[in-house]
């Protein structure tokens, strides 16, 4: 990559992701109003552009294979108010409204759970 690509990319106006070699992007995102972390999740070119198409949190399954808008069953979705990307465009930074639960699990996040000592504690 020229100079000139790599500073437009760092540091000019021009959205122009860096996919990884399977063609995805990590995508953060944190709860819009407290600032909490949520999830981390991947995007491709496809489920960035339905995000900011529509408003609401779109990703792609690694395991499935697939693109999933967040909350398609459950109804939790994640309304986006802002997103962000890094400096040289390899991560998306995901601030969202989210309707309900985050986790699959029924967490209110995905991080629901600290390492101490080895083991995992959970939050209360």
């Amino acid at each position: 990559m020229t100079e000139d690509k790599k500073n437009d990319r760092e540091t000019g106006s021009t959205l122009n992701p860096k996919y990884d070699s399977n063609g995805l992007i990590t995508a953060v995102v944190t709860d819009d109003s407290s600032g909490d972390l949520l999830m981390v999740a991947f995007m491709n070119a496809n489920a960035l552009k339905l995000t900011q198409e529509t408003g609401v949190a779109h990703f792609y399954s690694r395991s499935r294979q697939s693109l999933w808008k967040k909350g398609e069953t459950s109804g939790n979705i994640l309304s986006v108010s802002e997103l962000r990307i890094d400096c040289d465009q390899d991560a998306i930074w995901v601030k969202a409204k989210p309707a309900g639960p985050t986790c699959h699990t029924g967490a209110k996040s995905c991080f629901y759970r600290r390492i101490e000592s080895g083991m995992l504690e959970h939050d209360e």
